[in-house]
């Protein structure tokens, strides 16, 4: 194991294009600049900085390649709106994702599913009950008496939660939890079939659905995190560093 090194102050070791990249940022922030602004050009920045326009350039496709500018005929360079979700996504497609990203993403899996139930009652549709009825009645034939689901049946039921809130974020959201689907599968704790749970039952995809069409969301919330319930025992126990 390799000694550790917190207690030694790093280096001074920024590039001139970090420095310049972080100077544009205070800039847009100094100026209050929002999206659809425009911005200064290339060279105007070199001026006021003192910088070839290379390194301006340089630090302004930093910034264009996670969506804070745009170039747009006519109009020059403009703040636009980042994808947050493209970006991560970017990120698990390069699978650079190590364990401690994938637990602290399923921590925000859990807490969405939890908190998505008031969208869920006031968005929800007869077809969006119907459906879940087909995903249920299809689990229900093939796994009996379990509480651990199979993945594909996992995925079925919850991505059609997402879907049903009505929020495009969460629903791209769940898209990029796949890895994390997987991670939690395959990872799936010795005896987790025989887990004690607090209320004393299990609370399966057939009592969601259930609750979903007599209940309310409040009810939800809390079948919710019974179902739940192993995942939050595991993570709750987990010693992070």
């Amino acid at each position: 194991m390799k000694a550790k090194l917190s207690k030694i102050a790093p280096l001074e070791n920024l590039s001139l294009v970090d420095k310049v990249e972080l100077r544009l940022k205070e800039y847009f922030k100094e100026n209050n600049l929002k999206i659809g602004d425009s911005i200064p050009k290339e060279l105007e920045f070199a001026e006021a900085l003192g910088v070839s326009r290379t390194v301006i350039r340089e630090a302004l496709l930093r910034l264009r390649t996670i969506g804070v500018i745009q170039s747009k005929k006519r109009s020059g360079m403009v703040l636009t709106q980042p994808d947050i979700i493209q970006n991560f996504k970017k990120a698990i497609e390069y699978n650079l994702l190590g364990e401690e990203a994938l637990v602290d993403i399923f921590e925000l899996r859990l807490i969405l599913e939890m908190g998505m139930a008031d969208l869920l009652f006031s968005r929800k549709t007869q077809n969006d009950i119907d459906e879940l009825e087909k995903i249920v009645a299809s689990q229900e034939k093939e796994e009996i008496d379990t509480v651990v689901f199979s993945l594909k049946n996992e995925i079925a039921f919850h991505g059609k939660l997402y879907e049903m809130s009505g929020n495009s974020t969460l629903q791209r959201f769940q898209d990029l939890l796949l890895p994390v689907f997987n991670y939690v599968h395959d990872n799936m704790p010795i005896g987790a079939q025989d887990f004690k749970y607090s209320k004393g039952k299990f609370v399966t995809h057939r009592d969601l659905l259930e609750i979903l069409k007599n209940g309310n969301a409040e009810i939800f919330r809390e079948a919710m995190r019974n179902h739940l319930e192993p995942h939050f025992e595991r993570i709750l126990r987990m010693v992070k560093f």
